[in-house]
Protein backbone atom coordinates (compact mmCIF):
# COMPACT_ATOMS: atom_id res chain seq x y z
CA UNK A 1 0.00 0.00 0.00
CA UNK A 2 1.54 3.73 -1.12
CA UNK A 3 0.90 6.18 0.39
CA UNK A 4 -0.99 8.56 -1.81
CA UNK A 5 -0.88 12.98 -0.81
CA UNK A 6 -4.30 13.56 -1.81
CA UNK A 7 -5.57 17.39 -1.32
CA UNK A 8 -7.62 19.96 -2.93
CA UNK A 9 -7.75 23.69 -3.03
CA UNK A 10 -10.46 26.71 -2.73
CA UNK A 11 -9.92 29.40 -3.90
CA UNK A 12 -13.19 31.30 -1.44
CA UNK A 13 -13.91 34.81 -2.91
CA UNK A 14 -16.20 37.08 -1.42
CA UNK A 15 -18.97 39.28 -2.82
CA UNK A 16 -18.79 42.82 -4.15
CA UNK A 17 -20.60 45.50 -1.54
CA UNK A 18 -23.60 46.39 -1.09
CA UNK A 19 -25.86 49.07 0.49
CA UNK A 20 -25.70 46.88 3.77
CA UNK A 21 -22.09 46.65 3.73
CA UNK A 22 -21.53 50.29 2.91
CA UNK A 23 -23.98 51.50 5.70
CA UNK A 24 -22.12 48.47 8.33
CA UNK A 25 -25.73 46.91 8.46
CA UNK A 26 -25.91 43.16 9.76
CA UNK A 27 -26.86 41.60 6.33
CA UNK A 28 -27.11 37.43 7.15
CA UNK A 29 -29.61 35.97 4.69
CA UNK A 30 -31.27 39.09 3.31
CA UNK A 31 -31.02 39.34 -0.19
CA UNK A 32 -29.55 42.42 -0.90
CA UNK A 33 -28.22 43.01 -4.51
CA UNK A 34 -25.08 44.64 -5.22
CA UNK A 35 -24.01 48.55 -5.12
CA UNK A 36 -22.39 50.64 -7.76
CA UNK A 37 -19.42 50.56 -5.59
CA UNK A 38 -20.01 46.79 -5.09
CA UNK A 39 -20.13 46.17 -9.18
CA UNK A 40 -17.03 47.93 -9.34
CA UNK A 41 -15.02 46.07 -7.55
CA UNK A 42 -16.10 42.58 -9.08
CA UNK A 43 -15.38 43.75 -12.17
CA UNK A 44 -11.78 44.67 -10.99
CA UNK A 45 -11.59 41.46 -9.45
CA UNK A 46 -12.72 39.08 -12.32
CA UNK A 47 -10.08 41.01 -13.98
CA UNK A 48 -7.33 40.22 -12.08
CA UNK A 49 -8.30 36.53 -11.75
CA UNK A 50 -8.53 36.05 -15.06
CA UNK A 51 -5.03 38.00 -15.53
CA UNK A 52 -3.18 35.76 -13.36
CA UNK A 53 -0.72 33.39 -14.20
CA UNK A 54 0.78 32.05 -11.44
CA UNK A 55 -1.93 30.08 -9.81
CA UNK A 56 -3.91 26.87 -10.66
CA UNK A 57 -6.54 27.13 -12.98
CA UNK A 58 -9.56 26.62 -11.31
CA UNK A 59 -12.12 23.33 -12.28
CA UNK A 60 -15.32 24.52 -11.07
CA UNK A 61 -16.90 27.70 -9.52
CA UNK A 62 -19.42 27.45 -6.95
CA UNK A 63 -21.42 30.08 -5.03
CA UNK A 64 -23.78 30.40 -2.34
CA UNK A 65 -27.56 31.74 -2.70
CA UNK A 66 -28.62 35.24 -2.51
CA UNK A 67 -28.45 38.21 -5.26
CA UNK A 68 -24.96 39.74 -4.30
CA UNK A 69 -23.45 36.21 -4.16
CA UNK A 70 -25.10 35.11 -7.29
CA UNK A 71 -24.43 38.06 -9.37
CA UNK A 72 -20.42 38.22 -8.21
CA UNK A 73 -20.42 34.35 -9.46
CA UNK A 74 -21.61 35.20 -12.32
CA UNK A 75 -19.34 38.05 -13.63
CA UNK A 76 -16.15 36.09 -12.35
CA UNK A 77 -16.97 32.76 -14.23
CA UNK A 78 -17.61 34.34 -17.12
CA UNK A 79 -14.01 36.24 -16.89
CA UNK A 80 -12.84 32.66 -15.74
CA UNK A 81 -15.08 30.67 -18.66
CA UNK A 82 -16.57 28.90 -15.89
CA UNK A 83 -20.25 28.35 -15.25
CA UNK A 84 -21.01 28.76 -11.10
CA UNK A 85 -23.19 26.13 -9.59
CA UNK A 86 -25.72 27.35 -6.52
CA UNK A 87 -25.81 25.41 -3.74
CA UNK A 88 -28.09 26.62 -1.43
CA UNK A 89 -26.22 24.98 2.19
CA UNK A 90 -23.47 27.55 1.41
CA UNK A 91 -26.03 30.11 2.55
CA UNK A 92 -24.84 32.83 4.66
CA UNK A 93 -25.17 32.47 8.39
CA UNK A 94 -28.95 33.54 9.25
CA UNK A 95 -28.70 36.52 11.84
CA UNK A 96 -31.95 36.86 12.90
CA UNK A 97 -33.22 39.98 14.27
CA UNK A 98 -30.01 41.39 13.86
CA UNK A 99 -30.43 41.77 10.22
CA UNK A 100 -31.11 45.18 8.90
CA UNK A 101 -29.54 46.88 12.16
CA UNK A 102 -26.43 48.67 11.87
CA UNK A 103 -23.08 47.05 14.23
CA UNK A 104 -23.51 50.43 16.07
CA UNK A 105 -27.10 49.71 17.07
CA UNK A 106 -26.89 46.25 18.09
CA UNK A 107 -23.75 47.21 20.24
CA UNK A 108 -25.81 50.22 21.93
CA UNK A 109 -28.34 47.68 22.93
CA UNK A 110 -26.30 44.77 24.30
CA UNK A 111 -22.78 45.84 24.94
CA UNK A 112 -21.49 42.43 26.61
CA UNK A 113 -23.60 40.15 23.79
CA UNK A 114 -22.29 41.89 21.16
CA UNK A 115 -18.98 41.83 22.41
CA UNK A 116 -19.24 37.75 23.81
CA UNK A 117 -20.63 37.33 19.85
CA UNK A 118 -17.31 39.06 18.18
CA UNK A 119 -15.35 37.31 20.44
CA UNK A 120 -16.47 33.55 20.70
CA UNK A 121 -20.10 33.41 18.48
CA UNK A 122 -20.34 29.73 18.90
CA UNK A 123 -21.71 31.01 22.84
CA UNK A 124 -24.36 32.99 21.21
CA UNK A 125 -27.42 32.70 18.81
CA UNK A 126 -28.78 36.17 17.50
CA UNK A 127 -32.46 36.36 18.81
CA UNK A 128 -34.27 33.97 16.26
CA UNK A 129 -30.90 33.52 14.35
CA UNK A 130 -29.06 30.19 13.21
CA UNK A 131 -26.43 28.90 15.90
CA UNK A 132 -22.87 28.53 13.95
CA UNK A 133 -22.65 24.79 15.19
CA UNK A 134 -25.97 24.41 13.02
CA UNK A 135 -24.38 26.50 10.34
CA UNK A 136 -21.19 24.27 10.78
CA UNK A 137 -23.16 21.18 10.00
CA UNK A 138 -24.52 22.21 6.72
CA UNK A 139 -21.09 23.31 5.47
CA UNK A 140 -19.53 20.27 6.47
CA UNK A 141 -21.98 18.23 4.57
CA UNK A 142 -21.97 20.27 1.69
CA UNK A 143 -18.05 20.15 1.17
CA UNK A 144 -18.17 16.21 1.29
CA UNK A 145 -18.94 16.24 -2.28
CA UNK A 146 -16.82 18.61 -3.72
CA UNK A 147 -13.99 16.96 -2.10
CA UNK A 148 -14.66 13.47 -3.79
CA UNK A 149 -15.27 15.66 -7.06
CA UNK A 150 -11.84 17.82 -6.91
CA UNK A 151 -9.37 15.37 -5.50
CA UNK A 152 -6.44 16.98 -6.41
CA UNK A 153 -7.97 20.10 -8.34
CA UNK A 154 -9.10 23.45 -7.33
CA UNK A 155 -12.23 25.06 -7.70
CA UNK A 156 -13.65 28.10 -6.62
CA UNK A 157 -16.43 28.90 -4.07
CA UNK A 158 -17.77 32.43 -3.42
CA UNK A 159 -19.97 33.32 -0.33
CA UNK A 160 -21.14 36.20 1.89
CA UNK A 161 -19.51 37.00 5.55
CA UNK A 162 -19.55 35.86 8.31
CA UNK A 163 -20.03 32.77 6.17
CA UNK A 164 -17.01 32.93 4.62
CA UNK A 165 -15.04 33.41 7.85
CA UNK A 166 -16.18 30.14 8.91
CA UNK A 167 -15.54 28.52 6.25
CA UNK A 168 -11.89 29.55 5.98
CA UNK A 169 -11.66 28.55 10.00
CA UNK A 170 -13.31 24.89 9.36
CA UNK A 171 -10.64 24.61 5.99
CA UNK A 172 -7.30 26.03 7.93
CA UNK A 173 -8.84 23.86 11.08
CA UNK A 174 -8.71 26.74 13.10
CA UNK A 175 -9.89 25.87 16.43
CA UNK A 176 -11.88 29.11 17.42
CA UNK A 177 -13.46 31.13 15.43
CA UNK A 178 -13.68 35.09 15.70
CA UNK A 179 -15.91 37.36 13.86
CA UNK A 180 -13.91 41.07 14.20
CA UNK A 181 -16.16 43.44 12.67
CA UNK A 182 -16.28 43.11 8.98
CA UNK A 183 -13.76 42.01 6.41
CA UNK A 184 -13.42 43.99 3.44
CA UNK A 185 -15.89 43.14 0.68
CA UNK A 186 -14.92 41.09 -3.19
CA UNK A 187 -11.51 39.75 -1.52
CA UNK A 188 -10.00 36.37 -1.87
CA UNK A 189 -7.56 33.64 -0.59
CA UNK A 190 -6.51 30.51 -1.90
CA UNK A 191 -6.70 27.54 0.44
CA UNK A 192 -5.24 24.23 0.32
CA UNK A 193 -6.89 21.44 2.44
CA UNK A 194 -6.22 17.80 2.60
CA UNK A 195 -8.72 15.33 1.87
CA UNK A 196 -8.39 13.44 5.13
CA UNK A 197 -9.91 16.85 6.60
CA UNK A 198 -13.36 14.36 5.44
CA UNK A 199 -11.90 11.61 7.50
CA UNK A 200 -10.13 9.69 4.47
CA UNK A 201 -7.31 7.77 5.10
CA UNK A 202 -5.14 9.19 2.16
CA UNK A 203 -3.51 5.63 0.89
CA UNK A 204 -4.46 3.54 -1.81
Amino acid sequence: MTAVSISSQVLLIRPGATLYDEQNRVQGVLDIPLSEQGKTEVARLAERLATRDDQTALSALYCGPGESVVRTAEIIGKALGLRPRRIDEFRNLDQGLWQGLQIEEIRRRNTRLFRQWIDDPRTICPPQGETVEDAMERLRAAFKPLFRRHADEAFGLIVGEPIARMIACYLKRVPRLHLDEFLPCCGYERIEVRADLLGGNGSS
